[in-house]
């Protein structure tokens, strides 16, 4: 599983990531669903590794990603908290623009942030989203 991709920790000053990156190209972020980890694409990414540079990231607050600092409100575990945090790993990643697909729950932090980073997102895919 995950063959050739490296299995990787990334602290970033809101949330710190686990997740897997391989392949070469363009870059595509693929976000999991509730209750899943990002082991959730494991059939689907030696496909893609192919053409495209491959980040596989837990959420934050899934598998081994830091749990987000909450308040009454939630804003710790939004959507629109979650897709700013992608970002900011992509961007630490040296990624500029992406496409990203984002499949249940992590549909809806890939919608958000095609919607609050249009200008950073170059595709969107929904699977199985509302």
């Amino acid at each position: 599983m995950f063959d050739g991709f490296n299995l990787e920790m990334i602290e970033l000053p809101e949330a710190t990531f686990r997740l897997r990156r391989g392949g070469n190209g363009p870059p595509v972020l693929l976000l999991h669903g509730h209750p899943r980890t990002h082991a959730t694409w494991h059939r689907v990414v030696p496909h893609l590794a192919e053409c495209y540079t491959v980040i596989c990231p837990d959420l934050p607050g899934f598998g081994q990603s830091s749990v987000p600092a909450d308040a009454p409100d939630h804003a710790g575990s939004s959507k629109r908290a979650k897709a700013r945090h992608c970002v900011a790993l992509m961007r630490h990643l040296g990624f500029d623009r992406f496409a990203v697909a984002g499949h249940d729950r992590g549909s809806y932090t890939a919608f958000r942030m095609a919607m609050d980073y249009p200008d950073v997102i170059t595709h969107l895919a929904i699977l199985d989203g509302v």
